[in-house]
């Protein structure tokens, strides 16, 4: 499937996801600051939104994610712990028309909020897994029982494993190069936990 053309602003663009039309002004500094990833694109569109459903985009850069979300009725909670981030995501927020709380925090260390139905994430990769196993089993309890983590990414034998050994499972939706993988939160505890009980 061909993407949408994108249409480069001077520190930005303008593109159509999941039938929604957004604006975003980005940083040099910022992941893909000239367009937006087919990682991220991927992981949008593989998502249904629902309105009044409590959504996190954990690691949210210019806040397109979230923004998309919002634009479809969800209450968004938007985080990063990059400053430049967490600013135009803000701005980005009010040039797209929608709310959405924007939160600076390394990882969960400063949010207080819990009791969402979708995390959404498209994790670093150019990281040890540090960040990614701190956001699966952090983001586990963040979630309602029924809520879903949702993560894309290229790298798929450690986080396949690692969201199935927290969650119990895992569903992987091929999109080459990427898998979106969506972990359902079913009980408590951790999936692994509970098996050594």
């Amino acid at each position: 499937m061909l993407s949408p053309p994108t249409a480069v602003m001077g520190s930005g663009y303008v593109t159509t996801v999941a039938g929604v039309e957004v604006e975003i002004e980005t940083d040099p500094t910022l992941f893909s600051p000239r367009r937006l990833d087919q990682g991220t694109r991927h992981l949008i569109e593989s998502t249904t939104f629902v309105a009044g459903g409590k959504v996190l985009d954990l690691g949210c850069g210019a806040g397109v994610v979230g923004i998309v979300a919002a634009r479809c009725g969800a209450e968004v909670t938007a985080l990063d712990n990059d400053l430049t981030a967490v600013e135009l995501a803000r701005a980005n927020a009010v040039r797209n028309g929608v709310e959405m709380k924007v939160v600076t925090s390394d990882g969960f260390r400063d949010l207080a909020t819990s009791g969402f139905d979708q995390i959404l994430i498209n994790p670093p990769y150019h990281a040890d897994f540090s960040v990614p196993k701190h956001f699966i089993e952090k983001g586990f309890n963040r979630l309602v029982i029924g809520g879903a983590m949702r993560l894309v990414t290229q790298r798929q034998r450690w986080y396949r494993r690692k969201l199935a050994a927290i969650f119990g499972g895992v569903r992987e939706l091929e999109l080459s190069p990427y898998t979106v993988f969506v972990a359902e939160r079913r009980q408590a505890s951790y999936a692994a936990r509970t098996r050594r009980r």
